[in-house]
Protein backbone atom coordinates (compact mmCIF):
# COMPACT_ATOMS: atom_id res chain seq x y z
CA UNK A 1 0.00 0.00 0.00
CA UNK A 2 0.90 3.87 -0.46
CA UNK A 3 2.32 5.43 2.66
CA UNK A 4 0.07 7.74 4.17
CA UNK A 5 1.01 10.95 5.61
CA UNK A 6 -1.76 12.85 7.73
CA UNK A 7 -0.86 16.20 9.15
CA UNK A 8 -3.20 17.29 12.00
CA UNK A 9 -3.30 21.30 12.38
CA UNK A 10 -5.19 21.00 15.50
CA UNK A 11 -6.55 24.51 16.50
CA UNK A 12 -4.20 26.42 14.20
CA UNK A 13 -4.08 28.26 11.34
CA UNK A 14 -6.44 31.41 9.95
CA UNK A 15 -7.70 31.04 6.38
CA UNK A 16 -4.98 33.43 5.02
CA UNK A 17 -2.58 31.63 7.36
CA UNK A 18 -3.97 28.00 5.40
CA UNK A 19 -3.18 29.37 2.01
CA UNK A 20 -0.18 30.31 2.60
CA UNK A 21 1.01 26.98 3.96
CA UNK A 22 -0.83 24.64 1.27
CA UNK A 23 1.09 27.41 -1.75
CA UNK A 24 4.49 26.79 -0.11
CA UNK A 25 3.84 23.17 0.30
CA UNK A 26 2.60 22.95 -3.15
CA UNK A 27 5.72 24.36 -4.25
CA UNK A 28 8.15 22.28 -2.47
CA UNK A 29 6.46 18.58 -3.13
CA UNK A 30 6.85 16.91 -6.51
CA UNK A 31 3.55 15.49 -8.37
CA UNK A 32 3.92 12.22 -6.08
CA UNK A 33 2.42 9.09 -7.14
CA UNK A 34 4.23 6.96 -4.33
CA UNK A 35 2.53 8.21 -1.01
CA UNK A 36 -0.48 10.07 -0.23
CA UNK A 37 -0.68 13.60 2.04
CA UNK A 38 -3.80 14.22 3.75
CA UNK A 39 -3.85 17.98 5.52
CA UNK A 40 -6.50 18.00 8.15
CA UNK A 41 -7.37 22.07 8.98
CA UNK A 42 -9.49 23.05 11.38
CA UNK A 43 -13.39 23.67 10.34
CA UNK A 44 -13.14 27.20 9.23
CA UNK A 45 -10.08 26.48 6.60
CA UNK A 46 -11.41 23.17 5.01
CA UNK A 47 -13.09 24.60 1.93
CA UNK A 48 -9.94 26.81 1.33
CA UNK A 49 -7.48 24.18 1.56
CA UNK A 50 -9.48 21.44 -0.19
CA UNK A 51 -10.07 24.77 -3.16
CA UNK A 52 -6.56 25.02 -3.28
CA UNK A 53 -5.66 21.01 -3.20
CA UNK A 54 -8.08 20.40 -6.52
CA UNK A 55 -5.63 18.74 -9.07
CA UNK A 56 -3.07 18.08 -6.73
CA UNK A 57 -2.23 14.77 -4.92
CA UNK A 58 -2.70 16.55 -1.68
CA UNK A 59 -6.21 15.21 -0.02
CA UNK A 60 -7.87 16.66 3.24
CA UNK A 61 -9.15 15.65 6.28
CA UNK A 62 -11.44 17.13 9.31
CA UNK A 63 -10.70 16.55 12.87
CA UNK A 64 -13.69 15.59 14.31
CA UNK A 65 -17.02 14.92 13.36
CA UNK A 66 -20.63 14.19 15.06
CA UNK A 67 -22.14 11.09 14.86
CA UNK A 68 -25.71 12.00 14.46
CA UNK A 69 -26.98 13.45 10.46
CA UNK A 70 -28.35 16.51 11.21
CA UNK A 71 -30.10 17.96 14.81
CA UNK A 72 -29.87 20.26 17.71
CA UNK A 73 -26.31 19.82 18.48
CA UNK A 74 -25.36 23.37 18.55
CA UNK A 75 -21.34 23.90 17.96
CA UNK A 76 -21.01 20.39 15.99
CA UNK A 77 -20.57 19.29 12.47
CA UNK A 78 -22.49 16.82 10.13
CA UNK A 79 -20.47 14.04 7.92
CA UNK A 80 -22.11 15.43 5.28
CA UNK A 81 -21.01 18.84 6.08
CA UNK A 82 -18.00 17.82 6.01
CA UNK A 83 -18.05 15.97 3.00
CA UNK A 84 -19.32 18.75 1.53
CA UNK A 85 -16.21 20.50 2.55
CA UNK A 86 -14.20 18.21 0.24
CA UNK A 87 -13.23 16.28 2.95
CA UNK A 88 -11.84 12.36 2.33
CA UNK A 89 -10.88 11.45 5.53
CA UNK A 90 -11.92 12.43 9.19
CA UNK A 91 -9.58 11.83 12.25
CA UNK A 92 -11.96 10.30 14.94
CA UNK A 93 -11.14 9.66 18.39
CA UNK A 94 -8.16 11.39 18.88
CA UNK A 95 -6.13 11.33 22.44
CA UNK A 96 -7.38 14.93 22.42
CA UNK A 97 -10.72 14.29 22.20
CA UNK A 98 -10.87 11.64 24.70
CA UNK A 99 -9.33 13.39 27.54
CA UNK A 100 -10.24 16.89 27.01
CA UNK A 101 -13.99 16.15 25.52
CA UNK A 102 -15.02 13.10 27.43
CA UNK A 103 -14.66 10.96 24.23
CA UNK A 104 -15.22 7.43 24.99
CA UNK A 105 -14.91 4.05 22.97
CA UNK A 106 -18.47 4.22 22.40
CA UNK A 107 -19.00 7.78 20.76
CA UNK A 108 -15.95 6.96 18.68
CA UNK A 109 -17.60 4.20 17.00
CA UNK A 110 -20.83 5.51 16.64
CA UNK A 111 -18.96 8.18 14.58
CA UNK A 112 -17.02 5.79 12.83
CA UNK A 113 -20.18 4.30 11.73
CA UNK A 114 -21.61 7.69 10.79
CA UNK A 115 -18.28 8.66 8.54
CA UNK A 116 -18.35 5.10 6.80
CA UNK A 117 -21.97 5.96 6.07
CA UNK A 118 -21.28 8.80 4.61
CA UNK A 119 -18.47 7.81 1.95
CA UNK A 120 -15.18 9.10 4.62
CA UNK A 121 -12.53 7.24 5.46
CA UNK A 122 -12.45 7.29 9.10
CA UNK A 123 -8.42 7.82 10.59
CA UNK A 124 -9.40 5.75 14.17
CA UNK A 125 -7.12 7.13 16.91
CA UNK A 126 -6.02 4.59 19.47
CA UNK A 127 -3.26 4.56 22.11
CA UNK A 128 -2.18 4.19 26.22
CA UNK A 129 -1.19 6.60 28.93
CA UNK A 130 1.63 6.69 30.40
CA UNK A 131 0.37 4.80 33.25
CA UNK A 132 -1.24 1.94 31.46
CA UNK A 133 2.48 1.27 29.75
CA UNK A 134 4.66 1.48 32.88
CA UNK A 135 1.50 -1.31 34.28
CA UNK A 136 2.37 -2.97 31.23
CA UNK A 137 -1.19 -2.48 30.21
CA UNK A 138 -0.48 -1.52 26.55
CA UNK A 139 -1.81 -4.58 24.55
CA UNK A 140 -5.17 -4.33 26.78
CA UNK A 141 -5.92 -1.08 26.00
CA UNK A 142 -5.16 -1.14 22.61
CA UNK A 143 -6.93 -4.50 22.07
CA UNK A 144 -10.24 -2.52 23.72
CA UNK A 145 -10.17 0.56 21.30
CA UNK A 146 -9.77 -1.00 18.20
CA UNK A 147 -12.37 -4.08 19.15
CA UNK A 148 -14.81 -1.46 20.25
CA UNK A 149 -13.80 1.03 17.82
CA UNK A 150 -14.79 -1.32 15.00
CA UNK A 151 -17.29 -3.11 16.74
CA UNK A 152 -20.31 -3.73 13.94
CA UNK A 153 -18.04 -2.50 11.27
CA UNK A 154 -18.59 -4.94 8.35
CA UNK A 155 -16.13 -6.16 5.81
CA UNK A 156 -16.92 -3.60 3.42
CA UNK A 157 -16.73 -0.98 6.17
CA UNK A 158 -13.17 -2.06 7.25
CA UNK A 159 -11.80 -1.47 3.64
CA UNK A 160 -12.47 2.01 4.26
CA UNK A 161 -10.80 2.34 7.70
CA UNK A 162 -7.47 3.91 8.89
CA UNK A 163 -6.05 3.05 12.50
CA UNK A 164 -3.32 5.62 14.23
CA UNK A 165 -1.28 4.29 16.87
CA UNK A 166 -0.89 7.41 19.18
CA UNK A 167 0.64 6.52 22.27
CA UNK A 168 -1.12 9.22 24.67
CA UNK A 169 2.66 9.75 26.62
CA UNK A 170 4.18 11.08 23.42
CA UNK A 171 1.70 13.32 22.05
CA UNK A 172 3.19 16.86 22.52
CA UNK A 173 5.44 15.93 24.73
CA UNK A 174 8.73 15.86 22.73
CA UNK A 175 8.52 12.33 23.62
CA UNK A 176 8.44 9.43 20.97
CA UNK A 177 8.13 5.37 21.25
CA UNK A 178 11.02 4.23 19.51
CA UNK A 179 10.83 2.47 16.23
CA UNK A 180 10.70 -0.43 17.80
CA UNK A 181 7.99 -0.03 20.49
CA UNK A 182 6.18 1.07 17.57
CA UNK A 183 6.71 -1.25 15.22
CA UNK A 184 5.68 -4.04 18.47
CA UNK A 185 2.41 -2.18 18.88
CA UNK A 186 1.81 -2.35 15.12
CA UNK A 187 2.04 -5.72 15.01
CA UNK A 188 0.01 -6.58 17.33
CA UNK A 189 -2.55 -4.71 15.88
CA UNK A 190 -2.28 -5.98 12.74
CA UNK A 191 -2.64 -9.24 14.19
CA UNK A 192 -6.10 -8.42 15.96
CA UNK A 193 -7.49 -7.37 13.12
CA UNK A 194 -6.50 -10.80 10.71
CA UNK A 195 -8.00 -12.75 13.28
CA UNK A 196 -11.38 -10.70 13.44
CA UNK A 197 -11.51 -10.05 9.53
CA UNK A 198 -8.83 -12.25 7.11
CA UNK A 199 -5.20 -11.57 6.46
CA UNK A 200 -5.91 -9.82 3.09
CA UNK A 201 -7.86 -7.47 5.01
CA UNK A 202 -5.32 -7.10 7.73
CA UNK A 203 -2.23 -6.49 4.77
CA UNK A 204 -4.32 -3.96 3.52
CA UNK A 205 -4.92 -1.52 6.45
CA UNK A 206 -3.08 1.28 6.39
CA UNK A 207 -1.86 1.69 10.74
CA UNK A 208 0.02 5.28 10.97
CA UNK A 209 1.94 6.15 14.16
CA UNK A 210 1.80 9.47 15.69
CA UNK A 211 3.26 10.73 18.77
CA UNK A 212 5.90 13.65 18.28
CA UNK A 213 6.75 12.75 14.46
CA UNK A 214 9.40 14.82 13.21
CA UNK A 215 12.27 15.07 10.52
CA UNK A 216 14.36 13.62 12.37
CA UNK A 217 12.97 10.69 13.29
CA UNK A 218 10.51 9.85 10.07
CA UNK A 219 12.98 7.73 8.05
CA UNK A 220 13.46 5.43 10.81
CA UNK A 221 9.85 5.02 12.06
CA UNK A 222 8.76 4.10 8.09
CA UNK A 223 11.73 1.87 7.88
CA UNK A 224 9.58 -0.76 10.04
CA UNK A 225 7.48 -3.10 8.41
CA UNK A 226 4.13 -2.62 10.10
CA UNK A 227 4.37 1.57 10.30
CA UNK A 228 2.53 2.35 6.84
CA UNK A 229 2.61 5.77 7.67
CA UNK A 230 2.21 9.05 10.11
CA UNK A 231 -0.27 10.97 11.77
CA UNK A 232 1.91 14.44 12.39
CA UNK A 233 0.69 16.60 14.58
CA UNK A 234 2.88 20.33 15.47
CA UNK A 235 5.97 19.14 12.89
CA UNK A 236 2.86 19.55 10.04
CA UNK A 237 2.14 23.24 11.24
CA UNK A 238 5.43 24.51 9.16
CA UNK A 239 5.89 23.53 5.60
CA UNK A 240 9.88 22.70 5.64
CA UNK A 241 9.32 20.31 8.00
CA UNK A 242 5.87 18.72 6.92
CA UNK A 243 7.17 18.22 3.34
CA UNK A 244 10.55 16.84 4.70
CA UNK A 245 8.68 13.95 6.80
CA UNK A 246 6.45 12.99 3.19
CA UNK A 247 9.37 13.10 1.48
CA UNK A 248 10.87 10.42 4.10
CA UNK A 249 13.82 8.02 2.51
Amino acid sequence: MKPLIIGNWKMHKTVPEARDFVCRLKEMLPTLTDREVVIAPPFTALLAVAGMTVGTSIKVSAQNLHWEEKGAFTGEVSAAMVADCGCEYVIVGHSERRTLFGETDETVNRKVRTAIANGLKPVICVGETLAARESDATFTVIATQVKEGLKGIAFDGISRAVLAYEPVWAIGTGKTATPGQAQEVHRFIREGIEKAYTKDIADGLPILYGGSVHPGNIDSLMAERDVDGVLVGGASLEAESFARIILFE
